[in-house]
C-alpha cells in the first residue's frame, strides 16, 4: 500500500494530485527527504480506490438475512489490517466493539460504522466517519482525513452491498434508498451531516457527494439543524430502530470548535 508524506503545513485547498495517490490515515511519521529533515505525518486509509473482493472477510455475527432491516437491527463495522492489507466487515445488530479496541485501532480511528434505519417509514443508511478529535495527530490531519474518507466512501459502500449480498438479493429495493454520511469532528469545517444519494449510485466507482442525485444542503452538526431524517418523538411503529445504534451521533451534537470528545 502506497502512502503519501503531508506538508508540515497543510494547505487550505487540497490539490487535485492528492486524489490519485493511494493514501493512508494513519498518525504515523517518517522523515521526509534527508535523515536530518523535519519528519512529518503520514496519512493512511483502507488501500486502493477500486474495491477488491478477494480482499474482504465478511462476519455475520447473529444476523438473520431474511430480515429486512426495518424489523431487525442491522449494522456494519468495516476495518483494515495494515499487515494483510484486509478488509473486515462485521453484520450484526450492533457496532463490533471488538473490532475497535487495543490502542492501534484507537490511534488511527479510520474504521467506518454503519446502521440501516426506518425514519417516517422510509429506509436509509447512515455511514459514519472518524475526521479529529481525541488525540492532535488527527486534528492536524483533519482536513486531508476528510478528502481521503470523501474519495474512498464508495470503495467502502462497495464493500457493504458485496459483503450483505443476500440482503440485496431478497430486498433490492434497499439499493434505491438514500445514504446519509456523517463526518465527526472537532472542527466544525469538518463536522457534518452529507446526502450522497441513493444506494446505487452512492457505490459506484469514482461517485462524490456533489454528483448524488439525492443531494442535501452540508449542515454542520453542531447547529440542530441536519439534513438527515429525524425520528418521530413519540413511540411509532415508522421509526426503527427507536434510538441509534451507533453513540457516535449523540457525542458528536455536543461538540463545539475546537472542544474534543475523548469518547468518540
Amino acid at each position: 500500500m502506497a502512502t503519501l508524506a503531508t506538508a508540515p503545513v497543510l494547505p487550505s485547498n487540497l490539490k487535485p494530485s492528492y486524489s490519485d495517490q493511494k493514501i493512508s490515515l494513519s498518525p504515523n511519521t517518517r522523515p521526509f527527504g534527508k535523515r536530518n529533515q523535519t519528519v512529518v505525518p503520514v496519512a493512511r486509509l483502507f488501500g486502493p480506490a477500486i474495491f477488491e473482493a478477494s480482499k474482504l472477510k465478511v462476519l455475520f455475527l447473529g444476523v438473520d438475512e431474511k430480515k429486512h432491516p426495518a424489523k431487525l437491527p442491522r449494522t456494519y463495522t468495516l476495518t483494515h489490517s495494515d499487515i494483510t492489507s484486509q478488509l473486515t466487515l462485521a453484520i450484526s445488530h450492533t457496532i463490533n466493539n471488538s473490532q475497535l479496541q487495543g490502542w492501534y485501532n484507537r490511534l488511527q480511528r479510520d474504521e467506518v460504522v454503519a446502521e440501516w434505519k426506518k425514519v417516517k417509514g422510509k429506509m436509509s443508511l447512515h455511514v459514519h466517519c472518524h475526521i479529529s478529535g481525541g488525540h492532535f495527530l488527527l486534528d492536524i490531519c483533519a482536513r486531508l482525513r476528510y478528502f481521503i474518507f470523501c474519495k474512498e466512501l464508495p470503495v467502502v459502500l462497495k464493500a457493504f452491498v458485496h459483503g450483505d449480498v443476500n440482503l440485496s438479493n431478497n430486498f433490492p429495493e434497499l439499493q434505491k434508498d438514500l445514504v446519509y454520511v456523517y463526518f465527526h469532528s472537532n472542527i466544525t469545517e469538518f463536522n457534518k451531516v452529507e446526502c450522497w444519494g441513493p444506494l446505487k449510485e452512492a457505490a459506484a466507482p469514482g461517485h462524490t457527494q456533489s454528483q448524488s442525485s439525492g443531494k442535501m444542503p452540508e449542515t454542520p452538526l453542531s447547529n440542530g439543524d441536519l439534513p438527515a431524517p429525524q425520528p418521530c418523538q413519540q413511540d411509532c411503529n415508522c421509526c426503527f430502530p427507536p434510538m441509534s445504534l451507533i453513540p457516535w451521533s449523540h457525542n458528536q451534537n455536543r461538540l463545539s470548535n475546537g472542544a474534543q470528545n475523548n469518547n468518540l
